[in-house]
């Protein structure tokens, strides 16, 4: 295999990386206000869209493993012009600082990103996080109290499939569909990782974030094995004491399976799910309209008027 060979390295570090460029533009077209501050050493970047409001929770977008802020794009111009919305690079990922020597796992994650709340000013939240977002945001909620308005999920890491698991054991699932190490690997994480089915869509993303990946695999491998330290630090989290809660999961989801909606509405009994029928892992861009409406619906129910 020519992943990982100093002849591989030299050819991919010659390759031209369109992805910064993309992104500003991508932030231009969203008419987003890009801001950073330094936490725990990191420098953490953020977009915002909308202004701060007293009276409202700002709402705060967590993205998965080997994604970025920008994952939320197909969202950002839904939410209505009195939102306050902020789409966080987590450390290690997009724009903000990833450190070779700092830990990853969830409850690490977490810590930095309840500092970064004081520091970029923010009050009461609604958080919503997608696969290791999701999780992320599982171990805020449970530390900030009433700081969190309310939690939402979408397929989110860190949560048992099937009853009696051990929570101390990481779950089996294709982790090269999320690490990818070569070009393959990269046709098939943009190509499978939502529903299986190959899409233009998908094909765009190869050479838009391909390259950019490729000089991000050893980071994310190393992020990915400390979340595995601790595979199930989230779903230690829930319980009755779980802010209001909205689980959103694709039913074609090969990486968090479908099963692990059980384990919410078992540990979570006030918990609303949804099932999005022939979506897979990443509803927020295979099904914007849909899931966006769930959400809408869910904060404008637990939203203090």
């Amino acid at each position: 295999m020519l992943a990982n060979t100093p002849l591989f390295n030299t050819l991919q570090d010659r390759l031209p990386n369109p992805w910064p460029l993309a992104r500003t533009g991508h932030r231009w077209l969203q008419r987003a206000k890009r801001h950073s501050t330094t936490v725990d050493g990191h420098r953490i970047v953020w977009l915002e869209r909308g202004r701060r409001r007293s009276d409202r929770p700002s709402i705060m977008l967590l993205h998965g493993l080997a994604a970025m802020k920008e994952n939320w794009s197909a969202w950002l111009p839904l939410f209505p012009s009195d939102s306050h919305v902020l789409a966080v690079d987590i450390p290690g990922f997009g724009e903000s600082d990833y450190k070779v020597g700092a830990g990853y796992g969830y409850r690490e994650q977490a810590g930095r990103l309840l500092q970064w709340l004081g520091a970029a000013g923010l009050g009461q939240v609604h958080l919503v996080g997608s696969s290791m977002g999701g999780a992320i945001a599982t171990v805020m909620a449970a530390r900030a109290g009433e700081r969190v308005a309310s939690l939402t999920v979408m397929n989110s890491a860190g949560i048992p499939a099937q009853p009696g698991m051990d929570l101390s054991r990481p779950p089996r699932f294709d982790s090269s569909l999320l690490l990818p190490e070569d070009w393959p690997g990269i046709y098939r994480m943009f190509n499978n990782v939502s529903n299986g089915t190959p899409t233009a869509a998908g094909l765009a993303m190869v050479g838009l974030l391909g390259v950019d990946l490729l000089r991000r695999s050893g980071q994310n491998r190393h992020v990915f094995a400390d979340m595995v330290a601790d595979p199930y630090a989230p779903a230690k989290e829930l319980g009755a004491d779980t802010p209001p809660l909205l689980v959103i999961w694709g039913d074609r989801d090969r990486i968090t399976l479908p099963g692990c909606v059980d384990f919410y509405r078992e540990q979570v009994p006030h918990a609303e799910v949804h099932m999005l029928p022939k979506v897979g892992h990443l509803p927020m861009l295979e099904k914007p309209l849909g899931s966006h409406r769930i959400l809408m619906d869910f904060l404008g129910r637990h939203t203090p008027r």
